[in-house]
């Protein structure tokens, strides 16, 4: 509000209209100020939000994750487990076919 400087000598500032025109202005710089202070903290909260939700959409994740690891290893073993069990079967039966071959050679003997 400086327009004392430009004044013509002999002028007398308008001291009513330029006091209510500081005062509105500083009542806008005021709203204006309460409005970037409410919207700067609906910023900041939708930032936590949005920080939040990252949070709990990756804790979901890593969880998830962690129960198919999980799963992934218990079937795993339980293949492992059946394996050592057929291992076994597969040789009894090798040899089950030798002695089959053996006794159908003696049966054409006879």
């Amino acid at each position: 509000h400086g327009g004392v400087g430009t004044m013509m000598p002999g002028e007398t500032p308008p001291l009513p209209a330029g006091t209510a025109a500081a005062g509105r202005a500083c009542a806008n710089c005021g709203v204006l100020q309460q409005n970037v202070n409410e919207y700067v903290a609906a910023l900041i909260a939708l930032k936590q939000k949005i920080i939040d939700g990252d949070i709990c959409i990756f804790g979901n994740f890593f969880f998830k994750c962690t129960s198919n690891f999980r799963e992934i290893s218990a079937l795993r073993c339980q293949v492992e487990k059946m394996l050592q069990k057929i291992l076994p079967l597969e040789k009894c039966q090798e040899e089950l076919g030798s002695l089959k071959a053996e006794l159908e050679e003696k049966k054409v003997c006879l």
